[in-house]
């Protein structure tokens, strides 16, 4: 099969097509045939050498994935052969990634695809659907409490905005320059513009734009911040709650996001598509900034 894969660090060009062999699954596992697989920071830090990792070591990129399940490990549940799902192969330093034709994920680790989009979209949710819902419950916070989101214009923080105003919070959504239409849409009671102070006073913050003190500090007296990075959230300070999501492979809770799409709740945005033998040119995109959306290989 085909496989974007590195055995170096660097900027995009170290990035290969290359043909791997087509992983088995094992125990409690299934294959799926990609249909599409979004691209995130996460794969373009692994490939800059972010996370560390041996060079001529093989690595496979990729996290979320869509596609239709091709073959079933023994206790793999009710899943079976030609199933529409989605899902999250968690981890750093992979030898197989979802950017491929086929990937091998646990079955706890998928739920079936939306049925009111297709695969492209579909491949967004997962990474950073469980980030912002994960990041959210570690908030604690009650109908009618304010939250401030950083960064509300990125793929977290847009599924952050949504999920809190369906809590009911009243949301603060910061952005940059022509974010505001977007973030509203999304359901942001309130624009902070990216150039502008922050505010104060908020019993949270959601910090996906990764500010650090800087969100710290707009969060009141005894109230909750919560980060995206583990070993990137900032010292506690004035009683504030200080807590960062760590993002993990959850089929139950990817299945109620699913719901959620479904329903309308949550919004998939998707940027850009791009083959697998073109994955250079999207984490050259995604270099470049200011992509509102993720950008979908397509095998």
């Amino acid at each position: 099969m085909r496989a974007v894969v590195l055995t170096s660090f660097g900027g995009p060009e170290v990035l290969e097509t290359a043909e791997v062999e087509i992983p088995e699954p094992g125990p409690a596992q299934v294959r799926i045939k990609v249909r599409a697989a979004a691209v995130n920071p996460v794969d373009a830090g692994e490939r800059a050498g972010a996370f560390g990792g041996e060079a001529g070591v093989r690595v496979g990129l990729g996290w979320d994935v869509a596609g239709t399940v091709d073959a079933v490990g023994a206790g793999a549940g009710s899943w079976s052969v030609g199933d529409e799902v989605v899902g999250l192969l968690y981890g750093l330093l992979k030898p197989f990634g979802t950017h491929a034709e086929f990937v091998v994920l646990d079955a706890s680790a998928i739920a079936a695809a939306p049925r009111s989009v297709d695969a492209v979209g579909a491949a967004t949710l997962p990474l950073n659907g469980l980030a912002a819902a994960r990041a959210l419950a570690l908030l604690k916070l009650d109908a009618g409490q304010s939250l401030l989101v950083t960064g509300a214009a990125g793929a977290v923080g847009g599924f952050a905005v949504q999920l809190a105003r369906r809590a009911g919070l009243v949301v603060s959504a910061q952005g940059g320059a022509g974010d505001e239409e977007l973030v509203r849409a999304l359901g942001a009671d309130h624009f902070v513009p990216r150039t502008g102070p922050l505010g104060s006073g908020y019993d949270g913050v959601l910090d996906a734009a990764v500010l650090g003190e800087a969100a710290l500090a707009a969060v009141r007296d005894g109230g909750a911040h919560v980060g995206v990075i583990p070993g990137a959230s900032p010292a506690s300070e004035r009683g504030i709650r200080v807590e960062t999501q760590e993002v993990a492979a959850d089929g139950e809770l990817l299945a109620e996001l699913v719901t959620l799409v479904d329903e309308g709740v949550l919004t998939l945005r998707v940027a850009e598509t791009y083959g697998l033998e073109e994955a250079a040119k999207a984490h050259v995109r995604l270099q470049e900034g200011g992509v509102r959306g993720r950008l979908v290989l397509v095998p």
